[in-house]
């Protein structure tokens, strides 16, 4: 059967819905539905709130009452088909009497994916695949790290034109400009986790919370991960109490990976210095870079990445830009340039 044109504004309406403001950070999508009755019409709405929270099938279910049955769910992810805080949204669907069900992406993640046969089996009508790529957008980092199996893995930095992160005598404070550092803090609220090598936490004592630009602490905040075999000096501010601290001791990325992975981190912010980043970038496990570039040259000083392994110009590391942003200065200073990357696959 074809996709109406009912359907597809549902699709688009239910894609809003995913996407609402507010919903926590955790290891759950965002997800919206839409119940549609046989003229096109709106019969209830739905989205998923965050982990422990109703579905947003189940969130819609519950707003149509018994007028769901004989309804066309429009859900932008396939309903899930296990039982985890809350039921399976495709037994929910088959009990209410929905008659049909149009999803946008299928599920990624192994434990809750064949809520389609499910509901074919129980002869409901399922049509797959409508506004995939928008529903794929909303949650890039989520559908990733279901794929991969392992946390998304954004990598933060700060550069001189000349590609330092610091000066000869260690100071790099403020090698970016304070647009740069109200526009990180942005970055930073869209990841569950913080991560930095217990060399950055003994060198710079960094706080690794998300702030707003009168530099107050968010009400939500990441996890701050540090990775690492030393041994952490308990006047260190990621020890403090701001936000839960998890200590890993290894140096592995994989290793470090999976440990957050299996805590239900979906999103790493790597800032780490030089020789973390090109622990993670010869390990092929960092999929965005951001960099901030200053209007500066030091001449000397700490390298943004360490030794990457290349010798050759003809092996360079050349991740593709998907976006570069001039920023707009903020208190006299001179503007800096964000630019967003995207490392090749394979590379």
């Amino acid at each position: 059967m074809a996709v109406s044109e009912a359907e597809r504004r549902a699709m688009t309406r239910a894609l809003e819905l995913a996407a609402t403001a507010g919903v926590p950070l955790g290891p759950n999508p965002r997800v919206g539905c839409v119940l549609l009755a046989d003229d096109g019409s709106t019969v209830a709405e739905g989205h998923h709130r965050g982990a422990g929270t109703a579905h947003a099938e189940a969130d819609a279910l519950a707003r149509a009452g018994a007028a769901a049955r004989g309804t066309t769910a429009v859900v932008t992810l396939e309903p899930c088909n296990h039982t985890g805080r809350t039921g399976p949204c495709a037994q929910a669907l088959v009990e209410a009497g929905v008659r049909r069900v149009v999803f946008a992406q299928a599920d990624p993640n192994p434990v809750a994916t064949g809520g389609a046969q499910t509901l074919a089996a129980a002869g409901i009508d399922v049509e797959q695949g409508l506004l995939e790529d928008e529903a794929r957008a909303v949650n890039r980092e989520w559908s990733l790290a279901m794929e991969r199996g392992r946390p998304f893995v954004t990598w933060k930095f700060a550069t001189t034109l000349d590609g330092r992160s610091a000066a000869a005598d260690g100071t790099s404070r403020w090698v970016s400009s304070r647009a740069s550092r109200i526009d990180t803090h942005r970055l930073r609220a869209r990841c569950d986790t913080m991560l930095v090598g217990t060399g950055t936490v003994a060198v710079d004592d960094p706080r690794l919370t998300v702030r707003d630009e009168h530099d107050v602490p968010l009400p939500q905040q990441p996890l701050r991960a540090v990775m690492g075999e030393r041994d952490l000096a308990a006047d260190r501010r990621v020890l403090d109490g701001a936000a839960e601290t998890v200590h890993l001791r290894t140096r592995d990325p994989h290793a470090a990976l999976a440990a957050l992975f299996a805590r239900d981190r979906r999103h790493v912010f790597l800032e780490g210095g030089p020789t973390l980043a090109a622990a993670f970038l010869r390990a092929g496990l960092v999929d965005e870079i951001v960099a901030y570039v200053a209007p500066a040259l030091l001449g000397a000083g700490l390298p943004a990445v360490g030794d990457l392994g290349i010798t050759t110009v003809a092996d360079a590391f050349r991740p593709r830009v998907t976006d570069v942003t001039v920023l707009p200065p903020l208190d006299g200073e001179q503007p800096d340039v964000r630019l967003t990357l995207a490392p090749e696959e394979g590379a």
